[in-house]
């Protein structure tokens, strides 16, 4: 059975720092990885992936700010954040694709990280 087990979200003041981490079990071996997140009245958009082994990829509005990185074998993986705005304040869901297709099948259950003004 595969489980994305996401952790690290939280309540932190504007400027500060989380981390974010996803370890996946039950998947025997990962092409891409990422995280999306999702804040009230708004669309899912991505924040950061890391697609078939190439270079890092960054949503706009956090680019500078989050670094995303991997364990051995791709897992875990991991969303260091920096800087941290009010507006990213969302739920934020890994996400693992074992396939070609992005965003992939595996979904964590998500983490809440909230940011004070």
């Amino acid at each position: 059975q595969v489980r994305l087990a996401e952790s690290g979200g939280g309540l932190v003041q504007a400027g500060g720092s989380l981390r974010l981490s996803c370890a996946a079990s039950g998947i025997f071996s990962i092409n891409s990885m990422g995280w999306y997140r999702q804040a009230p009245g708004k669309q899912r958009e991505l924040v950061a992936a890391i697609l078939r082994g190439g270079a890092p990829q960054y949503g706009n509005s956090v680019k500078g700010r989050f670094t995303i990185s991997t364990g051995n074998e791709k897992n875990p993986v991991y969303l260091q954040m920096n800087s941290l705005k009010p507006e990213d304040t969302a739920v934020y869901y890994c996400n693992v694709a074992v396939g070609l297709a992005w965003p992939g099948t595996y979904w964590g259950q998500g983490t809440q990280v909230t940011v004070s003004s």
